[in-house]
């Protein structure tokens, strides 16, 4: 079984963000045989500019991606297609995968290292929100790649059971380890003096959810080719998630866009993008399609 994308789609405007995306979708696409689809969108000016103003910017676009296709196939890599666009880098990227049928986005995002702080207005976090196919996020750390470990957010979803799929699949070609995290916020304790019926309740709950993750874990054991660990937390979801990544370096950690458990309706969207924004390494999104 193979969750593996048949083509990866890279945009890149030649920045520093940009670089560890380009080496972690290279090494991807070769490990995988999957096609690399390099873009680069140049913005046009406004209002009534010159045309040479937008032949230099167009031109100094193909520069760009001239450079970083040039760069790829230096490093063994292969480039299916590279695409120069103008207009919005989301909005074109997005449009683009949908034309190419990629499978994958490769992005890089300056990461701000706190979960406290949420990107303000990136075209990463702009591509990660109106994505319909997955996003790859490489972010600024200095060890991002290859993981070494997957941490996958679960939630029992179906967007968390195709984020755990996808990233096993990634997680074996590197003969990475595997973590299951089933954090709940608001995961009751049993409280003293209950009643023989309420704690009996509650422990059920718990031995429930323990079963749901261990049989997502027996199913991704087919994938990853080892039986991921499993874990159980009340903590904030993002904050687990963040924690268990530090514990083996570089960790991919994978999240859907969108949970569905807690008993207050937890939605793991914005956990996916407080993971994004604070982690210190991969960040792999599943989006929610209706």
């Amino acid at each position: 079984m193979s969750a593996l994308p048949e083509r990866i789609l890279l945009p890149t405007d030649g920045s520093e963000d940009a670089v560890r995306a380009t080496e972690a979708a290279t090494d991807l696409a070769k490990k995988s045989g999957a096609e690399l689809h390099v873009v680069h969108v140049w913005h046009d000016v406004r209002g009534f500019a010159h045309d040479f103003v937008k032949r230099e910017l167009k031109r100094q676009g193909q520069e760009i991606l001239d450079e970083q296709v040039e760069k790829i196939r230096a490093s063994g890599g292969e480039v299916a297609k590279a695409y120069i666009r103008k207009g919005r880098t989301s909005n074109e990227v997005i449009a683009l995968c949908k034309e190419i049928d990629a499978g994958l986005l490769v992005v890089g995002s300056r990461g701000l290292g706190t979960v406290q702080r949420i990107l303000m207005g990136s075209q990463s976090e702009e591509i990660v929100h109106h994505a319909q196919v997955p996003v790859l996020v490489l972010t600024g750390a200095e060890d991002f790649w290859p993981p070494a470990q997957i941490v996958v957010g679960e939630d029992f979803s179906d967007d968390a059971r195709k984020a755990g799929e996808l990233a096993a699949g990634i997680g074996k070609l590197y003969d990475a380890e595997g973590l299951l995290v089933y954090s709940h916020p608001d995961l009751p304790e049993v409280p003293p003096g209950e009643t023989r019926s309420a704690v009996q309740n509650l422990t059920e709950m718990r031995e429930r959810d323990e079963s749901m993750l261990e049989d997502r874990a027996g199913a991704l054991e087919g994938i990853l080719g080892s039986r991921p660990q499993t874990r159980i937390s009340g903590g904030y979801p993002a904050n687990v998630l963040l924690e268990a990544s530090q514990s083996v370096r570089p960790s991919l950690v994978a999240v859907g866009s969108r949970g569905l458990t807690g008993i207050m309706r937890t939605r793991l969207g914005s956990v996916s993008t407080k993971v994004v924004t604070a982690a210190q390494g991969p960040v792999l999104v599943y989006p929610h399609v209706e």
